[in-house]
């Protein structure tokens, strides 16, 4: 949908089209204090968390004129979708992402901006047809970068409520996402690109990350790329919790197969071990010592139909 939103903004000629990607805005560009950071993503999160996915339907086009000279696409869609998209901005509308709001919420994707009168007729003429049906699933926060390129740091999914784990005085909430949030990514090692669709698992004790992972999955296949659970944290079962987050969306994404790679001894193997994971068989002879790293499978069992 990007790709086909994104050819509209090239033949409009949209100053925007390759520093921020089409998009609806809940909340316009604000300043928020590095400190501060932890406190606007528990915001979207529990935002996110009670909103369910939304399905759009984008078009056709209209525009802002007289009073601005943008061109859009409606953003509506079935019975109920406008207020809880309202109910969603408003809820993200808080804590260090407050903001006055200037005028009415007008859900819309941007196509062209800063475009002459005229031509704003002419796309209105052209494109008062144009209608696609889009499912949204999270919320991003975005942050300028050079160059006005505005890129996402953190995303949090509609709908899904960080799962409560542990018992006791160790209460975790373990949260997944498209991507490690800026707490998170401090914890892991980023290098190297996805090879596939992207996700990241966070740990969080009283709202401060304690653990984190990160991979990708790619067909029937989940990689782990990397897990790290803060020092003063460790032995408590977080890196457990993780994994099995992990396993639980392998399987909603249809994968049956979880790939790590790992020393063939100390904490990290002990950890795969325990979650299940052997060693893969080596594809040269011999037997690499302890602290080289070897690929760690574990292939997921079917799971049973109710009443087997």
């Amino acid at each position: 949908m990007a790709t086909e939103i994104d050819g509209l903004r090239r033949a409009l000629g949209d100053g925007a089209l390759g520093r921020i990607a089409p998009h609806v805005t809940l909340v316009p560009p604000v300043n928020v204090a590095e400190r501060d950071l932890p406190a606007a993503f528990a915001t979207v999160r529990s935002a996110a968390a009670a909103c369910p996915p939304l399905r759009l339907r984008l078009g056709p086009v209209d525009t802002f004129a007289p009073v601005n000279p943008v061109a859009y696409l409606r953003v509506g869609g079935e019975p109920g979708v406008a207020e809880r998209l309202d109910r969603l901005r408003t809820a993200c509308n808080a804590g260090p992402l407050s903001r006055a709001t200037e005028h009415e919420f007008v859900p819309h994707v941007t196509v062209a901006d800063e475009l002459a009168a005229g031509r704003l007729a002419a796309v209105e003429a052209v494109l008062g047809s144009f209608r696609a049906d889009t499912l949204i699933d999270r919320v991003h926060v975005l942050a300028e970068q050079p160059g006005r390129v505005w890129a996402p740091i953190a995303d949090m999914p509609l709908g899904e409520a960080p799962a409560a784990r542990g018992r006791g005085s160790l209460p975790l909430e373990v949260s997944t996402s498209g991507r490690p949030d800026v707490e998170a990514a401090a914890l892991l090692s980023l290098a190297g690109h996805a090879a596939g669709l992207p996700f990241a698992v966070t740990a969080r004790r009283e709202g401060v990350v304690v653990g984190a992972a990160w991979g990708w999955s790619a067909g029937r296949a989940l990689d782990i790329a990397d897990l790290a659970v803060v020092p003063e944290q460790r032995g408590q079962g977080i890196g457990r919790h993780l994994v099995a987050a992990i396993e639980a969306l392998a399987r909603r994404r249809g994968a049956d197969l979880l790939g790590a790679t790992a020393p063939n001894g100390g904490p990290a193997a002990a950890l795969l071990q325990a979650a299940g994971f052997a060693r893969a068989p080596l594809v040269a002879d011999g037997d690499p010592g302890g602290g080289v790293a070897r690929r760690w499978e574990r292939r997921l069992d079917p799971v049973a139909e109710e009443g087997e």
